[in-house]
C-alpha cells in the first residue's frame, strides 16, 4: 500500500475536477504550478509541473475525450491521453495557448462537445481543441468578470454568474455548427449573491449527445442560504428555466443543544445524482443480503428511499448535523407537494473541519460519485479551501440511517502538503511526527497515521515563519519543533492545527550554522531538553528548552518555569587537532523499551564528523547542569582513506554510511570496530542524492539510499565468513519516475518501517510491506515462500536472528573454534531428530540440546564422546550416517535454511565423516584443515564455487599441524595420485609443509605428474621442478627421451655443460632472456634456475606468472626457508601484499616464517599496515570485516602458548587490547547469528596474567593461565602513590568484573 499526498490544493473554486472516463475514476487537482491526476486514493498517474508559471487557478476534465485543461492566470494548457489501450495511462501536452485578456484575472473552464473548451474571465471565449491549434468559434464580452461559467452535461447551456452578482446568466446555444456557433442569453434572478452553481447530473437513460436534449437542472446556491432548483418547466416561458424548489439549509438544521451560536452558523451542501444512489443502493442492498446483514431498519428505509429514485440533497454543519432531501422527479411539468421529501435527518456526521481555519478557508467544496466495485460503494471527495482533499468512503445504508451510529464514513485518503517544492524532512526520536519544509518558509509537521484506513501520514500542524529555516528538532511526538534560523533560535507549539511561535532567542556566533542537534539526558523524562549547533570552526552554542510540563513528562526541574521558553545554556569550541570537514548528528531514536531506562549518555553517539582526508570521529555530549557546561568526548576514530566525501550519514547503531566526491560509491563503516561492511560502486549516470537510516527495535539497521527518481533500500544481514557473504543487501525499490518529473528531494522513515519520500511538494508513502520475490530469496539467503508479503522489520530481524545449531554457518565456526566434540553431538543429534520428521512437524532449532551442555568444555576435545550418549545412535558421524542425513535432507526442507544452505549443510557433514576416521590421530588444526578442503573439493565437484584454492585459513591451520603427513596423504589420495601443481597450488601445500625432506620430495612428485600429465611426456612441462629440486642430470635423461621435440638437440647439448663457469651462465641467462621475449615465463624461470639466478626465477614467478605459491614453493625447495631469496620476497612482496589486503592469515604466516613470532600474534590483532612499511595507503579492503574473522582469536590462542618467543611476543600487546579483541569477536559471533558461540569465548577465555615486568622488559610471565576479564579502560601507567606499599601488591591491571557488565559489553 502506498499513501499519496500529492501537494497542498489551490484555494479556488476550479482546483479539482472528477470525472468517469471508459470505466476509470479520474480526480485531477492543482496544487502550485502543478497538475496532479489520480485514479484512486493511492493510485496517482501523473504530475505535471509548469515551471513557466507561479501557479495554476483552474483544472476540469472532459469526460468524453479524456482531456484535462488547466490554466494559470495568463496561459492554458491542454493535455491529450495515450496509452490507454495498452494498460499505461499518461497525458502528454497537446497544446497551449495564451489569454487574451490582459487584466489577469482568474479564468473559468468547462468542455462543452467535441473537445471544445470555454474559458471566461472578462470575456467568455469557446475554443475548438481537436487540432494541434487551438481556434476561437465563439465569444462574448461581460460587464465584469466571470466567477463560474460551466457547461451543462449535453453542451447545450451554459450558466455564468460574476463575483458578488446576484444574476445567473443562461447561455442557450442556437447552433452546434462551428463555423456559426451562435449563444442567447436569460436572466436567472436571486435575492443575494450567488455562491455556487451545479448541474444535475442526468440520469443514464438520458444520453447527453448534442443531437439529443435533455432535462436540464440546475441548482444554485446563495448566500442567503438557500437552494434553488431550476428547471424547465414552462417550454413557452421566456426564461429557458424556471425555479422548481427551494430547500432552505438555515431551517434544514436548526441547533439542537442551548449555546450553539453564530460561530457555528456555517451550512454545506452537497448533491447526489439519482444515478449514483441507485447505484450505490442497489450495491448496499446486495452486500447486506450476501452478507445476512441484521440491521433491518437502516436497509427498509435505504430501500423505500430508493423506490423513488430521487436526487439527494445533502445538508451538513461543522458540529455533526446532517439532513438529507430526496427530490423526486426533478423538472416534472407538474411537481407534487411530495416530490421534496426528507431521507434522514442525524447528529452523528462528522467530516474533519478545521476550526481554527481563516475565513477563506472554511470554504468547501464537494463532489459525489459511485464505485459499484466496492462494497462501500458511495465516495464523498471533499475539498477543503485550508488545503485539504479528503475522500470519504461509505455505504448509503450506513450514510442515511436514521438510528445514532459511530461512524457513518470511512476515511481512506487524505491528499495535502505544500505547494512549493521540499526542501528538508527532519523525524523525531521515535519516528511518529516529522516536520516537511520549503524554501518559502512554510513548515508542515505530520504524524503517523494508521494503516487500517490508508493514510500513514496525517497532516498535525502548519507554520509559517518570516525567516529562513536552517534545521529543525521535533519534540514530543511532533507537539513542539525547534526551528534554527541565521541568528535566531525559536520554539513553536504545533498542538493546534495554526502552529504558534511560543519562544524564541537571538544569537550570535562566528560561522554558518551546520548542523541542529538534540543532546542525550541523563533523565528522558524532564521536561527541559538541550538542542545544540555547531558552526564549521567547531564552535558551537548549547540552548537549554524549557516545556511545559505533561503527562509523560513528571520530571520537572526546581524553579523552572512551567512557561515555554529557550535560554542560551553555554557556548563551546569542538576542537581535536585535525580540521574537520563537516560534522552531522547521529539520529537518536527512543525505544519505548527505553523509555524509562537511565542513560549513560556518554554511551550514546551524539554526532560524528570528518576531515578532508576521510578520517571519521565518533563523538557524545554529556551536560553537566551544575557547572553549565557541555563535555564533548570523542569515542570512536576510523580512518578511510576517501577525500572529499559528498554525503555522510550516521546511525544510532554506530554505523556511517560515506559517498565519495563522484557521488557514485557507496562504503559503510561500523565505528565501534572500526571497520568496512559494504562496498559499492552505483553508475554516474545516477549520482547518489542523499542518505538516511532506520534502525529496528532489536538494534538492526536500514540505509535508504536516494537517486533522482528512484530510492533503494539496503538491509543488514549476518556476516558470513564461510562464503564471505556481503554484509548488507539491496532488497528494495521504489520508483516515482512514471509518476512525476520532479526528482526525489529529500526522505524520512517512519517509527514503523513506513518509508516517506518527497518530489517537488508531492510527498510519497510507503508502507513497510515486503513481498518476496525469487531475487530476494537468491540475494537475501532467506528461506521463505516467494510472492509472501513480511513486514519489514520482521524480515530485518529474520535475516539477523541466531542461526540454528544445524546450520552450516554454526557447524563450521564450531569447527573452527575447536569445538569439535559439540559439532559431532550437533550432526548426531540432527539425525536423530530427522529419522522421525515429517514436513509441518516443529523442528528445534536447539535440537533439544541445553545452553549449559554446549557451554561445557569437555576435555581431550578429539576423542571425547558425550556421555548422555543413547546407546541406539552412533557415537561418530560414519559415512552411512551422512549418507543417511543426506537422503533425508533430500525429501525434507530444514527450517531457516536455503537450498543452497542444506547442499552445504549435507556437505559439511560429509567431510566430517571422511575426515572423523582420522581424528584419532590428527591434532585440532590438521582436523580443521581436513574438513574444509575436504568440503572445498566437495563444493568444487558441485560447482557451487567460483574459488579455485583453499584460504590462507587452511594453509595456517596446516602450517601450524604437527600431522601433515597425514594431510599429504590426503592431497594425494584427493587427486587419486597425480597431483599436479595446480593441485598442489589449490591445497596450498607447499606453504605449510614445515619439513624440507618432505617438501623436496612432494616437489619432485608434482614434477613427475607434470611430465607425464600428456601423452606425449614434454619435459619442458618439468624443467622448471627439476632444476628446482637441482636435478639437472633428470632432466637431461628425459631430454634424451624426446626424440620428437624439435628442440631436442640444442637443449640436450646445452644441458651437458657445467652451469657451474660464467660462460655457461651466461648462456643460460641468454636463453632465459630470449625465453621471456617469446612470453614463455615458466621456461624461462627454469633457465634462471640453470644460471644459479633464484631472484630472477622468484620474479618471473611471481610477476609474469602471477604465481606467488610458485614462486615461494621454488625458493624454498632450491635453498631452503633461510634462503635470503625467499626471505626477501617475504618481506618485500607478501608481507606489502598482506597489508594492502588486510589479510592476517597471510601476514601471520609470513613473520611466522621469518622468524618473527612475535609479530606473528601482532598481526593477529594490531593494524597491518602499522606493522608493514608500506610506500601506499593500504586498500579500502584491508579494512573490510572479513579481514578481522572471529577464527584469528583461536590462532591467536594457540600462538600464545606455543613457544616462550611468541609469550614475549605478546608483551606489546596490552591487556586492555587483548580484551578489546574478545569483545570485537564476540561482537562479530554474534553479528554471524553465533550468539552461543560469543558467549562461550567470553566464559571460557583465560588470560595470562600481564606483570609489569613483563609488560616494560617483555620477561616471560606465569605461564599457568588464570580466567578473569580486563577491564577496557586498563591505565597505560602505573598510578602513583604517596604511602608505602605493605605485603604483597594488589594486582593494578587485573580486576574479576560482574557476569552482568561483562554480558553487557556486546549485548547479551
Amino acid at each position: 500500500m502506498r499513501t499519496v499526498l500529492p501537494g497542498k490544493p489551490q484555494a479556488q473554486l476550479q482546483s479539482v475536477s472528477t470525472v468517469q472516463w471508459q470505466g476509470k475514476r479520474l480526480i485531477a487537482y492543482i496544487s502550485g504550478n502543478a497538475l496532479v491526476i489520480l485514479g484512486g486514493p493511492y493510485d496517482l498517474i501523473q504530475t505535471m509541473y509548469h515551471d513557466q508559471c507561479e501557479a495554476l487557478v483552474a483544472v476540469t476534465i472532459d469526460e468524453r475525450s479524456g482531456k484535462v485543461a488547466t490554466c494559470s492566470s495568463d496561459e492554458t494548457y491542454i493535455y491529450k491521453p495515450y496509452g490507454r489501450e495498452v494498460g499505461i495511462l499518461k497525458w502528454s501536452l497537446q497544446l497551449s495557448f495564451a489569454q487574451r485578456d490582459k487584466h489577469h484575472e482568474i479564468p473559468t473552464l468547462s468542455w462543452g462537445s467535441e473537445e471544445e473548451l470555454l474559458v471566461g474571465s472578462s470575456i467568455l471565449r469557446l475554443y475548438q481543441t481537436a487540432e494541434q491549434v487551438e481556434s476561437v468559434i465563439w465569444d462574448s464580452k461581460l460587464p465584469k468578470p466571470v466567477k463560474i461559467a460551466t457547461f451543462s452535461y449535453d453542451a447545450g447551456l451554459i450558466a455564468s454568474v460574476g463575483w458578488q452578482d446576484r444574476l445567473v446568466k443562461v447561455w442557450r446555444r442556437q447552433s452546434f455548427n462551428s463555423d456559426d456557433t451562435r449563444f442567447d442569453f436569460t436572466y436567472l434572478p436571486h435575492p443575494t449573491a450567488v455562491t455556487a452553481l451545479h448541474w444535475r447530473k442526468p440520469p443514464q437513460h438520458e444520453h447527453h449527445h448534442h443531437e439529443q436534449t435533455v432535462d436540464d437542472v440546475l441548482f444554485s446556491v446563495c448566500i442567503d442560504g438557500k437552494i434553488r432548483i431550476w428547471a424547465a418547466t414552462d417550454p413557452h416561458a421566456l426564461q429557458g428555466l424556471q425555479l422548481w424548489a427551494e430547500v432552505d439549509m438555515q431551517q434544514s438544521l436548526q441547533p439542537r443543544q442551548l449555546g450553539e451560536g453564530s460561530a457555528f452558523d456555517e451550512r454545506y451542501a452537497f448533491f447526489i445524482s439519482s444515478q449514483d444512489f441507485g447505484a450505490a443502493a442497489k450495491v448496499a442492498l446486495e452486500v447486506s443480503a450476501d452478507n445476512k446483514y441484521d440491521e433491518a431498519h437502516a436497509l427498509e428505509h435505504l430501500r423505500e428511499v430508493a423506490k423513488t429514485k430521487p436526487d439527494v440533497c445533502v445538508i451538513i454543519d461543522r458540529r455533526g448535523n446532517m439532513s438529507a432531501w430526496g427530490l423526486e422527479n426533478v423538472g416534472c411539468k407538474v411537481r407534487k407537494p411530495t416530490e421534496v421529501f426528507n431521507v434522514a435527518h442525524v447528529n452523528d456526521f462528522y467530516l474533519p473541519f478545521l476550526q481554527e481555519a481563516q475565513r477563506w478557508g472554511n470554504n468547501v467544496q464537494f463532489f459525489t460519485f459511485c464505485n459499484e466495485k466496492s462494497p462501500s460503494p458511495f465516495t464523498l471527495l471533499t475539498h477543503h479551501f485550508d488545503g485539504r482533499i479528503t475522500w470519504h468512503e461509505s455505504s448509503l445504508d450506513q450514510l442515511f440511517d436514521p438510528s445514532s451510529r459511530n461512524t457513518r464514513l470511512q476515511p481512506k485518503a487524505l491528499w495535502t502538503g505544500h505547494d512549493e517544492s521540499v526542501k528538508k524532512i527532519v523525524r523525531d526520536g521515535n519516528g511518529k511526527a516529522l516536520m516537511s519544509w520549503t524554501n518559502d518558509h512554510e513548515g508542515l509537521v505530520w504524524k503517523q497515521g494508521m494503516k487500517e484506513n490508508g493514510m500513514l501520514l496525517v497532516r498535525k500542524s502548519s507554520l509559517s515563519t518570516s525567516e529562513r529555516i536552517h534545521q529543525t528538532c521535533i519534540l514530543r511526538g511532533g507537539d513542539f519543533a525547534i526551528n534554527l534560523h541565521a541568528n535566531k533560535i525559536s520554539l513553536w507549539s504545533a498542538q493546534s492545527p495554526i502552529a504558534q511561535e511560543v519562544a524564541s532567542c537571538r544569537f550570535k556566533i562566528d560561522g554558518e550554522p551546520l548542523t541542529l542537534m538534540l543532546l542525550p539526558i541523563a533523565k528522558p523524562l524532564s521536561n527541559v531538553q538541550y538542542v545544540a549547533t555547531i558552526t564549521h570552526n567547531m564552535s558551537g552554542i548549547v540552548w537549554g528548552i524549557v516545556l511545559p510540563s505533561s503527562s509523560h513528562s513528571r520530571l520537572v526541574e526546581n524553579g523552572d518555569s512551567q512557561h515555554p521558553n529557550i535560554k542560551e545554556f553555554c557556548t563551546f569550541n569542538l576542537e581535536n587537532g585535525d580540521e574537520m570537514m563537516s560534522i552531522h548528528p547521529v539520529e537518536r531514536i527512543v525505544y519505548p523499551s527505553a523509555a524509562t531506562r537511565t542513560t549513560d549518555t556518554s554511551d550514546l553517539n551524539t554526532a560524528f564528523s570528518y576531515t578532508k582526508s576521510g578520517t571519521l570521529f565518533g563523538w557524545s555530549a554529556s551536560i553537566d547542569r551544575e557547572k553549565t557546561t557541555v563535555k564533548w568526548l570523542a569515542t570512536s576514530t576510523v580512518t578511510t582513506n576517501i577525500h572529499d566525501l559528498s554525503l555522510a550519514e550516521g546511525s544510532p547503531t554506530r554505523k556511517v554510511a560515506l559517498i565519495d566526491a563522484q557521488k557514485t560509491r557507496l562504503t559503510i563503516w561500523d565505528m565501534q570496530c572500526g571497520q568496512l561492511e559494504y562496498d559499492r560502486t552505483f553508475s554516474a549516470h545516477e549520482p547518489v542524492e542523499y542518505l538516511k537510516w532506520s534502525s529496528t527495535l532489536d538494534q538492526h539497521s536500514l540505509l535508504a539510499i536516494g537517486f533522482a527518481h528512484r530510492l533503494t533500500i539496503l538491509v543488514e544481514m549476518r556476516y558470513d565468513y564461510l562464503d564471505t557473504g556481503p554484509a548488507w543487501e539491496l532488497f528494495r525499490e521504489m520508483s516515482i519516475k512514471d509518476i512525476t518529473s520532479h526528482p526525489i528531494g529529500d526522505n524520512a522513515w517512519l517509527g514503523n518501517g513506513n518509508i516517506v519520500l518527497a518530489a517537488g511538494n508531492q510527498m510519497f508513502v510507503y508502507d513497510e510491506d515486503v513481498t518476496i520475490s525469487h531475487d530476494m530469496l537468491v540475494n537475501l539467503r532467506i528461506s521463505i515462500q516467494p510472492g509472501s508479503s513480511l513486514d519489514m522489520s520482521d524480515l530485518v530481524s529474520y535475516l539477523n536472528s541466531s542461526l540454528p545449531l544445524y546450520h552450516p554457518q554454526f557447524l563450521g565456526q564450531s569447527i573452527l573454534a575447536g569445538d569439535l566434540v559439540h559439532a559431532r553431538r550437533i550432526v548426531l543429534a540432527l539425525h536423530k531428530t530427522l529419522k522421525f520428521f515429517v514436513p509441518g512437524d516443529e523442528l528445534d532449532s536447539r535440537l533439544s540440546l541445553s545452553i549449559e551442555s554446549l557451554l561445557t568444555r569437555p576435555e581431550g576435545s578429539l576423542t571425547s564422546y558425550p556421555e548422555d550418549k543413547d546407546d541406539e545412535e552412533p557415537e561418530t558421524i560414519t559415512k552411512n550416517l551422512a549418507a543417511s542425513l543426506d537422503e533425508i535432507m533430500e525429501k525434507v526442507a530444514l527450517p531457516h535454511l536455503t537450498n543452497p544452505e542444506q547442499v552445504r549443510l549435507a556437505g559439511l557433514i560429509e567431510s566430517v565423516a571422511t575426515a572423523e576416521k582420522q581424528m584419532g590421530s590428527m591434532d585440532t588444526n590438521a582436523v580443521r584443515y581436513h574438513i574444509f578442503f575436504s568440503q572445498h573439493m566437495l563444493r568444487r565437484r558441485q560447482q557451487s564455487t567460483d574459488c579455485t584454492r583453499v584460504a590462507w585459513r587452511e594453509i595456517v591451520w596446516a602450517f601450524h599441524s604437527n600431522c601433515q603427513d597425514i594431510l599429504v596423504d590426503l592431497i594425494s589420495r584427493q587427486f587419486r595420485g597425480r597431483t599436479l601443481w595446480e593441485d598442489a597450488r589449490e591445497s596450498g601445500m607447499f606453504m605449510w609443509m614445515n619439513d624440507q625432506n618432505t617438501l623436496s620430495a612432494q616437489f619432485e612428485v608434482i614434477a613427475r605428474n607434470e611430465y607425464t600429465k600428456t601423452d606425449e611426456k614434454n619435459p619442458i612441462d618439468c624443467s622448471l621442478y627439476y632444476l628446482a629440486l637441482q636435478k639437472k642430470n633428470v632432466l637431461l635423461g628425459l631430454w634424451r627421451m624426446a626424440s620428437w621435440n624439435r628442440e631436442q638437440a640444442g637443449t640436450q647439448r646445452l644441458l651437458k655443460n657445467d652451469f657451474t663457469e660464467a660462460r655457461w651462465k651466461t648462456a643460460a641467462l641468454k636463453n632465459a632472456y630470449a625465453l621471456l621475449g617469446k612470453r614463455r615465463f615458466e621456461y624461462a624461470a627454469a633457465w634462471f634456475l640453470l644460471a644459479g639466478n633464484l631472484q630472477d626465477a622468484v620474479n618471473v614467478c611471481a610477476h609474469q606468472l602471477d604465481d606467488l605459491q610458485l614462486a615461494i614453493a621454488v625458493a624454498r625447495v632450491y635453498d631452503g626457508d633461510e634462503s635470503p631469496v625467499l626471505r626477501s620476497l617475504l618481506k618485500e612482496k607478501i608481507l606489502p601484499q598482506a597489508a594492502t589486503e588486510g589479510n592476517r592469515w597471510l601476514a601471520t604466516w609470513a613473520f611466522w616464517m621469518l622468524g618473527q613470532r612475535d609479530m606473528a600474534i601482532r598481526a593477529l590483532i594490531e593494524p597491518l599496515d602499522t606493522l608493514v612499511n608500506l610506500s601506499h595507503p593500504p586498500n579500502i579492503s584491508a579494512k573490510s570485516y572479513l579481514a578481522n574473522e572471529p577464527a584469528l582469536i583461536v590462532l591467536y590462542k594457540q600462538l600464545q602458548e606455543k613457544t616462550q618467543q611468541t609469550l614475549k611476543g605478546s608483551a606489546p600487546i596490552t591487556p586492555g587490547a587483548e580484551w578489546r579483541f574478545i569483545l570485537q569477536t564476540a561482537r562479530q559471533y554474534t553479528r554471524m547469528g553465533c550468539a552461543l558461540l560469543a558467549l562461550d569465548l567470553v566464559r571460557n577465555w583465560k588470560f595470562l596474567p600481564h606483570s609489569k615486568d613483563n609488560a616494560v622488559n617483555g620477561a616471560p610471565a606465569a605461564e599457568k593461565r588464570r580466567s578473569s576479564i580486563v577491564e577496557d579502560n586498563v591505565p597505560k601507567s602505573p598510578t602513583k602513590s604517596g604511602g608505602k606499599s605493605k605485603g604483597k601488591p594488589a594486582p593494578t591491571v587485573f580486576k574479576e568484573p560482574e557476569a552482568s557488565s561483562l554480558l553487557d559489553s556486546f549485548g547479551f
